[in-house]
């Protein structure tokens, strides 16, 4: 049996999973970023993208927004905007979103709106990426 630590991935709307796990997969700004027991300290932003947790040898997904990870030697703290497992995804919607923020990206406006439709447009592609998997 592998060793385990706690992980708990928060947004502000609930908490999402609270449980051991044997390993974690983060989308992280350089790529994807692993995670198992006995982890040096560190704390990594998170970019929008799908996680796995594996927890008593099986994989689960979960699509993830902008935020942060605190990782210590036996625990994991996942602060993320938004989580969602595949299969709570509404795929027309998300392309529906996706569509929307790619228009407001080609019509050039103020460099606040840009970042906005930038995070739309990650947030949506993550989502429609995830709900494939599941």
């Amino acid at each position: 049996m592998e060793k385990t630590f706690q992980l708990e991935i928060l947004t502000p709307e609930r908490p999402f999973f609270n449980g051991p796990v044997e390993s974690l997969v983060l989308p992280a700004l350089d790529g994807e970023f692993g995670v198992l027991a006995d982890h040096e300290p560190v704390v990594t932003a998170i970019e929008p993208g799908v996680a796995r947790y594996k927890t008593d040898g099986v994989w689960h997904e979960v699509v993830v927004t902008q935020g942060f990870a605190e990782i210590t030697a036996d625990s994991t703290v996942v602060l993320v905007a938004a989580a969602e497992r595949p299969d709570e995804i509404d795929t027309a919607r998300a392309q529906r979103a996706k569509e929307r923020a790619e228009e407001r990206l080609r019509q050039h406006e103020s460099k606040q709106e840009y970042f906005r439709s930038k995070a739309a447009l990650a947030r949506a592609t993550a989502r429609l990426h995830g709900s494939h998997k599941g």
